[in-house]
């Protein structure tokens, strides 16, 4: 998603309010904007972490949940969603389903942006064989949850990854 394309704007209900830039909605203090948070599974009850390329604006470097994105304003979620999974991961998101959503504010102290924005946890499976676009993924890792809590544990995630465990945890996602 380029800096310049639009994202929903919301209040603290998640109820749209009007449309931004991407780079505008993350510019300091930040405006609370709609985005997603893509967690794939596996019958094991893996997750799929994803390490963000170096190159990325913000949170560059961290493990995160598989993918994350906005949808364009009047778009169907999941299918931004899927569109996201293939452009990152290069696999196709299958059964995929919302499982809460969150509020979080987060500064970048290495950038200088915000991340404001209601989240949306969909948890789904994935066909096909991972190929990470380098310019979005530095690595992946299918682990357990309770790897999952220990890289949060350990301060080498996104702010928001938190919050996603915590989605998971009451939707009893991977227990």
């Amino acid at each position: 998603m380029a800096e310049t394309d639009r994202v929903e704007l919301v209040d603290e209900d998640g109820r749209a309010t009007g449309t931004t830039t991407v780079a505008e909605a993350h510019r300091a203090p930040g405006r609370l904007h709609r985005a997603f948070s893509v967690v794939l599974t596996r019958p094991d009850g893996r997750m799929l972490l994803q390490r963000r390329a170096l190159t990325k604006l913000r949170f560059a470097g961290l493990w995160t949940n598989s993918c994350c994105g906005h949808p364009l304003p009047g778009t169907d979620l999941h299918e931004r969603a899927a569109l996201r999974v293939r452009e990152e991961l290069g696999v196709e998101l299958v059964d995929a389903r919302e499982v809460g959503t969150f509020r979080y504010r987060a500064p970048d102290d290495v950038s200088g942006h915000v991340e404001c924005e209601y989240d949306h946890v969909l948890v789904g499976r994935c066909e096909g064989e991972l190929a990470p676009d380098p310019l979005e993924v530095d690595g992946t890792e299918w682990v357990t949850p309770a790897r999952a809590h220990e890289l949060v544990a350990a301060g080498v995630v996104t702010p928001w990854f938190a919050d996603v465990l915590r989605v998971l945890d009451a939707a009893a996602v991977g227990a």
